[in-house]
């Protein structure tokens, strides 16, 4: 097992006024699997290709267990990547594709054929060895890609995009998988991804990377409770956002003041943040506020309402049975869960984060801007 160490590292391309990746420092721990996420144009695949070795860093140091691999050769590095898009070879049969980093290092034929077998079983592909990849699914093509970057027993996978070309289906199915044989072969584990949903499911932390910065590092429920800034808790969606006066205790809001013992900051300006799920169709009593619905959907397990409180939209998810004779229009009350309420500091201007009303449905005042 390999721990990975990113310090201060840049790429910059010419022509280009900002580095494509600026100053990253980042410690993975082996064995685990981090997920290196953010939207397109981030800097999250340059940060995989400098790993790989397919990429040089303009400046900062990439070290394997203390040991800084920089000026070594990417196929002696012992970190193998699988790509988005496969690229397995279309002359070669599967046999011959997953074998053929074993052909490169010499093994023999006797031993490529038993670690190809042991391999193809592991990936859940047993006895396909001598079709060719255009006879084969997506899925299939992808696990024939894992299982040859697999075979020659890597420090560090690579990941990119793993599972973006998938169906819904197929996509799950690969989760699974991804993480069983991680779990299993214990290799320290990089993968790209711009899906939150993803990231969460497959990681045990995730570097969220924006504007070619680190933003945050830790595991995903951080980032779903107890998020470390708006703009981070925005980039992961389903977030309703209220600023207000934090005294400590209790925010202070322009529809009401609410109970709230969770946050990130001692006191001072703040904004309220709760999820849908969090916030009661019906609830009274403390922490409760009138509201007007301004809409609603049916999604099978849930019903997901629009609300509008005081001019500030907010969103309610909640059990259909419960809400079925809610109609648009209808006055309501809201209760917010004090124990679900996590207060974060106000952005400032130089956040790249707006605070002003929505007319969109993920909560009501808070804006990103600048993401890639």
């Amino acid at each position: 097992m390999t721990n990975v160490t990113l310090s201060k590292l840049t790429k910059e391309f010419e022509g280009k006024p900002d580095p494509s990746v600026d100053h990253i420092d980042l410690e993975i721990e082996s064995g685990k699997l981090t997920a290196l996420l953010g939207p397109s144009g981030c800097g999250k695949t340059t940060t995989m290709r400098m790993i790989a070795g397919l990429l040089r860093p303009t400046s900062g140091d990439i070290k394997f267990d203390g040991k800084s691999i920089v000026s070594i050769a990417p196929e002696r590095r012992g970190a193998v990547m699988v790509f988005q898009n496969y690229l397995l070879f279309p002359y070669m049969t599967i046999r011959e594709n997953v074998s053929f980093g074993l052909k490169m290092r010499g093994v023999s034929k006797t031993e490529t054929r038993q670690r190809v077998g042991e391999m193809l079983d592991l990936v859940q592909l047993p006895g396909l060895e001598d079709r060719m990849p255009k006879q084969l699914s997506g899925g299939q093509q992808q696990r024939v890609a894992l299982a040859r970057a697999l075979i020659v027993q890597p420090k560090v996978l690579l990941l990119d995009e793993p599972l973006s070309n998938l169906d819904a289906h197929l996509r799950d199915e690969m989760r699974e998988l991804i993480r069983r044989l991680q779990g299993e072969l214990k290799i320290t584990t990089i993968f790209v991804t711009h899906d939150q949903e993803e990231a969460a499911v497959l990681s045990d932390k995730i570097a969220l990377i924006l504007r070619g910065r680190l933003q945050h590092f830790g595991p995903p429920e951080e980032y779903f409770e107890r998020p470390a800034s708006v703009e981070i808790a925005r980039f992961f969606g389903g977030v309703n956002f209220i600023p207000g006066a934090y005294d400590g205790s209790v925010i202070a809001t322009s529809i009401g003041k609410f109970s709230a013992p969770r946050s990130s900051i001692a006191s001072g300006a703040g904004v309220l943040t709760i999820r849908p799920e969090a916030v009661e169709i019906g609830g009274e009593g403390a922490n409760s506020v009138p509201g007007r619905v301004v809409s609603h959907v049916y999604a099978g397990r849930y019903a997901r309402f629009l609300i509008d409180v005081g001019g500030i939209r907010i969103e309610a998810v909640s059990d259909p049975k419960r809400v079925s004779q809610i109609a648009d229009g209808d006055s309501i009350s809201l209760r917010f869960d004090p124990n679900e309420i996590w207060v974060l500091a106000q952005p400032t201007e130089g956040d790249g984060v707006s605070l002003g009303a929505s007319e969109g449905g993920n909560g009501s005042v808070a804006s990103v801007s600048g993401d890639e």
